[in-house]
């Protein structure tokens, strides 16, 4: 939840969470939150647009798993 809080105050960036999700090939519940106040919050740039993009893709085709 602390990544959570980090991204309310704008102090992560959507790029960490990505690596972390590739790099464990899992999407915790923790970057599903943060994904999602992301997402809500409405302060996205057209690169983290696509990296969401991506992380879907890879979660259809198998590439990642959600815990």
């Amino acid at each position: 939840m602390a990544m959570l809080f980090d991204l309310v105050s704008n102090n992560i960036d959507l790029s960490d969470i990505y690596s972390e999700v590739w790099a464990s090939r899992r999407v915790t519940n923790d970057s599903r939150e943060v994904i999602r106040s992301a997402l809500l919050s409405g302060d996205l740039t057209s690169e983290d647009c696509k990296a969401i993009d991506r992380m879907v893709h890879a979660i259809r085709r198998g590439w990642l798993d959600i815990d």
